[in-house]
């Protein structure tokens, strides 16, 4: 009660101060100076009055108990209040000279040598012959015109051929006769053409032969003929050899 009497006879006072006089405000939450119930929001801590001539014992503000110098305001002690720092220059819009780059000293990797060429996978030719040209019906043995027919169809592509790896001959026959009768004609008719073959300079070691008797005929050849001589010609397409040649072919432009 005795601080509210007094500052209330303080404020009082202030109002005979002359213009000059500095305002002071305080945070009223965190205030460590006597602060005024009817001072004006800009001025709200309570001050000393006017009197004698020391004008330095007037207008001073009245602390509480609890004020540290850390609470003090700039209003009020000027000198314990660290002055702001002065604002940070403006940047410049002037563009940066970029400084020069370092050299590098990391090492260049080398250069990888390019991939080579995928070689061409071997491919298979596949090449049928006509045993008409060949063979006689029923036979084995290799006809003029047969071989004849190999020199030109087999024995010429063969020398085109780059890394030759299989040569394979398979025999077959017509329906006509048992099975087990025709697949030993089957085999003759296979191994008499690879004998052929390799006495044309095809390596034995590439030739491989094979019987397959009458198993596989000629897909759409059909022969009802009661006649056996009509029946054997109209039969003729299934009595074949057929030649696959595997390995590089070189391509002649």
């Amino acid at each position: 009660m005795k601080l509210r009497l007094i500052a209330s006879a303080v404020s009082g006072a202030v109002v005979a101060l002359s213009a000059s006089v500095v305002f002071a405000q305080a945070t009223p939450a965190n205030s460590a100076y006597v602060l005024s119930a009817t001072g004006a929001a800009n001025n709200n801590v309570v001050r000393s009055g006017r009197y004698g001539t020391n004008n330095a014992s007037c207008n001073l503000c009245w602390r509480t108990g609890f004020w540290t110098p850390a609470m003090a305001i700039a209003e009020c002690d000027p000198d314990l209040v660290k002055k702001a720092a002065p604002a940070p220059a403006a940047p410049s819009t002037a563009p940066a000279t970029p400084a020069p780059a370092a050299p590098s000293t990391a090492p260049v990797a080398p250069t990888a040598p390019p991939k080579p060429a995928t070689p061409p996978a071997p491919s298979v030719q596949k090449i049928t012959l006509a045993s008409k040209a060949l063979f006689d019906f029923d036979k084995a043995v290799l006809k003029a015109e047969g071989q004849a027919v190999l020199d030109r169809e087999i024995v010429s592509r063969i020398k085109e051929v780059q890394k030759l790896e299989l040569v394979l001959v398979t025999g077959h026959t017509d329906r006509l006769g048992s099975q087990a009768y025709n697949q030993k004609l089957s085999e003759r008719r296979a191994a008499a053409v690879a004998a052929y073959l390799a006495s044309k300079g095809v390596a034995k070691d590439k030739i491989e032969t094979l019987g397959m008797g009458k198993t596989q005929p000629v897909p759409g050849v059909v022969c009802n003929q009661t006649n056996r001589k009509a029946l054997i010609a109209c039969l003729q397409p299934h009595r074949r050899v057929e030649v696959e040649v595997k390995g590089e072919i070189v391509i002649r432009r």
